[in-house]
């Protein structure tokens, strides 16, 4: 299966019996990114987080007892 990166646009080749192949021939939404693009925003994310300067946009809600 040939897949191109959503952010540089590098096109790949994955194996069709591979998870993340069948992940993406079965659901349209979810996108590809090769593993150079994956760790460059994970850097910068981790970078982020430790600056204190990283919000999520959603805040995790703690399940009460009583519901």
């Amino acid at each position: 299966m040939r897949v191109k990166c959503v952010l540089c646009d590098k096109i790949d080749k994955l194996d069709d019996q591979l998870p993340l192949a069948k992940r993406l021939r079965n659901r349209p939404i979810h996108t590809y990114m090769c593993d150079t693009c994956y760790d460059r925003i994970k850097k910068r994310t981790e970078a982020r987080k430790e600056a204190g300067s990283f919000q999520l946009a959603f805040e995790k809600k703690e399940e009460s007892d009583w519901v």
